[in-house]
């Protein structure tokens, strides 16, 4: 598992592809150095001529080479909304293609390879997410290979509410053909360094939570049913959850025999984030209110209360 580390402490397109692999360990046990990934980063970027690294100079002898390797067909959490409770850890998928020069052993002990994303520019990131783990990858055949890895997100002590917006992703690759990364005389020349930008974009949501209740139960047909609930919304500042003021939120049903929730009306929470409306009695069924989310929050619907009508 790889520790995680505060974004602000580097900056640039550096904290996307070294800054997020601290004390990262490979299968055989080797420890691979912060601030030794940050050199490696630094001197690629450099060397590559990019205004955001101007000012880094190559670390001990050499600087890496252009890493022969490139990232495909990103997918982050399906293309859904990554949502995300107060205080939870909350896990997404991410697959992709690497295609790859041949001699290229990504699953190699002393390759280390990841998509992640961030928030804000390439060269100045707000934020950045990563997984726990590195990812898996299937050789496909001698140049590509399907890798699947994670973004695992800690809402209680990396988000705030202004992280919910939208993200981008970044891949990047470091070989560093047995060049030890804890060594006082690396090779730069000898390690392999690539990164790719703008490889797919997802959003990052608050969570909501709704409920619904009926009342009275049972009800006598012909006669008023009060539907009340509540809207709540995460918050990633104070980690607590609070009512969701002025949404529109639709209130469904659906027989008992069904399946299928049809929309009866649509309300709008009060400013505590209260639901409440009324309709006439006709056969026995569930009411639910269903939310269908924002650009920030996530959709919801509350489970489904029963009221009998006789």
């Amino acid at each position: 598992m790889r520790i995680r580390a505060t974004v602000a402490a580097v900056s640039g397109a550096l904290a996307l592809s070294a800054l997020v692999v601290p004390a990262a360990h490979a299968d055989n046990g080797t420890s691979f150095n912060h601030d030794n990934l940050v050199k490696a980063a630094q001197a690629a970027h450099h060397a590559a001529g990019k205004s955001a690294f101007s000012t880094a100079t190559p670390a001990d002898t050499g600087e890496p080479y252009a890493l022969d390797l490139s990232f495909s067909n990103v997918k982050i959490n399906n293309g859904k909304s990554i949502n995300s409770g107060t205080t939870t850890h909350t896990t997404a998928p991410v697959t992709y293609t690497v295609t790859h020069a041949e001699g290229i052993d990504v699953n190699a002990a002393d390759f280390m390879m990841d998509v992640e994303i961030y928030r804000g520019s390439f060269d100045n990131p707000v934020n950045v997410l990563f997984g726990d783990d590195f990812p898996t990858c299937t050789v496909v055949s001698a140049t590509q290979d399907s890798c699947k890895g994670t973004i695992d997100v800690y809402a209680g002590i990396e988000l705030t509410n202004a992280d919910a917006t939208k993200w981008t992703a970044v891949g990047f690759a470091i070989d560093w053909n047995d060049q030890d990364p804890n060594s006082d005389n690396i090779d730069w020349s000898k390690v392999g360094y690539v990164d790719q930008d703008a490889l797919a974009t997802t959003s990052l949501k608050r969570l909501t939570k709704a409920t619904a209740d009926g009342t009275p139960e049972p009800v006598v047909k012909g006669k008023t049913i009060t539907v009340s609930g509540k809207l709540t919304l995460a918050n990633w500042t104070d980690h607590k959850y609070h009512g969701y003021a002025g949404q529109s939120v639709q209130l469904q049903f659906r027989k008992k025999e069904s399946t299928t929730y049809s929309t009866v009306k649509t309300v709008k929470s009060d400013s505590a984030g209260n639901l409440k409306t009324t309709v006439t009695a006709s056969v026995d069924g569930y009411f639910r209110y269903y939310f269908a989310g924002a650009s920030y929050s996530a959709q919801v619907a509350a489970t489904g209360d029963y009221v009998g009508v006789k």
